[in-house]
């Protein structure tokens, strides 16, 4: 299958990225929501994560810390609004920094692979150009999404 990655912006406050993973859907739901696996895929190249707690529900809270290969640390804090397992993640992402936006992250059945939909919404244009300025945003979840297809070909069958 071939794997595609396409980014947006559908409007001048979204950032939206779909990838088809050569994967089934529950296979990609676990390596999204179990921490000793996103543990060792989440984040641009070179980063690598500290997972302090991460509980997938309403309500639930993931507290992570992204280490940049620059020796930077980043905190980050998302709470889930929705978890519909294994078709539907929302969330609001919280850094260091105070800038704080929504998630929506749909895992669709494509053929015998899934077709995962991230849509990022930002409170604003101008917090939306400063992530993909400063932090280069768009970027970092190419590679991201990148990862986790490499992370799922070494790990077809989870426990």
């Amino acid at each position: 299958m071939k794997q595609i990655t396409h980014y947006s912006n559908p409007s001048d406050r979204e950032m939206v990225f779909v990838r088809v993973f050569d994967a089934p859907r529950e296979l990609v739901w676990e390596a999204w929501t179990r921490p000793e696996h996103v543990a060792q895929w989440w984040g641009p190249t070179g980063f690598t994560n500290t997972i302090h707690e991460m509980y997938v529900r309403a309500g639930g809270v993931w507290r992570l810390t992204m280490h940049g290969p620059d020796g930077v640390d980043y905190p980050n804090k998302i709470v889930f609004i929705e978890v519909v397992p294994p078709k539907l993640l929302s969330y609001l992402h919280e850094g260091d920094d105070e800038i704080s936006f929504n998630v929506t992250i749909n895992f669709d059945v494509e053929g015998t692979g899934t077709k995962l939909t991230m849509k990022m919404v930002f409170e604003s244009s101008e917090v939306l150009k400063r992530v993909v300025e400063e932090y280069g945003a768009a970027e970092g979840a190419v590679q991201m999404t990148e990862r986790l297809e490499q992370f799922l070909k070494h790990h077809q069958v989870l426990n």
